[in-house]
């Protein structure tokens, strides 16, 4: 049995313990980005950004002197009872919702409405937001597509607001925004898109223009329900272009079905006079049937039937002359 020195064993136990906290330090990169990902979120909750009302510093209080002009409001409101009235009740309509900001501030509670609410004269602003679906038509841009073709494209937009408090102190006018952002990301789109594409392939670009905007406006309180793109216009020259091309590939197919006609033609024509050259009578017979369509047909018109055993009798007398010559 063999010993080993202390000293080795102290090296041995203190290696073993620092492997262990530098195993115990390191961090997974998975762990590290779910950890990075959830202070993130629990950021954006705490800071407001993102959040459903992002109000900032609500919760400290209006001041003393804010506090006084509060009070003096209500003093004010109680003095010019019922007169005040008109200037203190709002009514907002079911489709709006209201943000009341008490000096410069947005009150808890978030939105106000729909229905009757009181405000405070001289110390209250109020700001109605209309939360029906809005439409607006995004005006003809000048693209130049994948393949170079400069192309003219509209486009209509439907979008509503699902948060007013975003919607009033994240941007000064959610819709012109939301206007310049439309027309901006139709260009990016179509851009990358080729003519064929954007004639052939409309739904997907509308679904890929949406996704787009929706993602853009989502931080000012809005929703982007449906893009649809109404005309693409092209070139004068680019439609005659387009035009003669088309004109020319009717024509190709009309000539090569007319070809196939008359091959077809040739050929049903080669049978029937094999069987005719078979049976000689059936030569009497369409014959017979050609001047009964004759007569029906046009009864002004005198035909002369030659019989066709004349016409065998000549060609034979033409035969036996040539071998007679012979």
């Amino acid at each position: 049995m063999t010993t080993v020195p202390e000293s080795e064993t102290l090296l041995l136990a203190r290696r073993d313990l620092s492997e262990q906290g530098y195993r115990s330090r390191r961090i997974d990169p998975v762990e590290q980005s779910s950890s990075m990902m959830t202070s993130k979120q629990h950021e954006r909750v705490t800071t407001g950004f993102g959040s459903e009302y992002d109000i900032r510093n609500t919760e400290e209080g209006f001041g003393t002197c804010g506090w006084i002009l509060v009070i003096i409001s209500h003093i004010l409101c109680a003095l010019t009872f019922p007169f005040s009235l008109c200037m203190t009740v709002k009514v907002v309509q079911e489709y709006e919702r209201a943000v009341i900001m008490r000096l410069g501030r947005i009150l808890p509670g978030g939105a106000k409405g729909p229905g009757l609410f009181f405000v405070l004269p001289c110390v209250d602003s109020i700001i109605k937001v209309d939360l029906r679906t809005i439409t607006f038509d995004v005006p003809p841009q000048e693209i130049l597509t994948r393949d170079s073709v400069t192309v003219s494209v509209d486009a209509v937009v439907y979008f509503r607001i699902f948060n007013p408090i975003i919607s009033v102190t994240n941007v000064e006018n959610a819709r012109y925004s939301t206007q310049l952002l439309a027309a901006t990301t139709l260009r990016n789109i179509l851009g990358t898109k080729s003519l064929q594409e954007i004639l052939c392939d409309r739904e997907n670009i509308s679904h890929s223009m949406q996704v787009h905007l929706d993602e853009g406006t989502d931080p000012w309180g809005v929703k982007v329900e449906r893009v649809e793109i109404k005309d693409v216009r092209l070139p004068v020259n680019m439609q005659r272009s387009m035009a003669a091309e088309a004109e020319a590939a009717r024509e190709a197919r009309a000539k090569i079905i007319a070809a196939e006609g008359e091959q077809k033609a040739s050929r049903s024509l080669k049978e029937a006079g094999d069987v005719i050259n078979e049976s000689p009578i059936a030569l009497q017979l369409r014959y017979l049937q050609t001047l009964t369509h004759i007569s029906a047909e046009k009864n002004s018109t005198i035909v002369l039937p030659i019989p066709v055993e004349l016409l065998k009798l000549m060609k034979t007398r033409s035969e036996m002359h040539v071998t007679n010559d012979l």
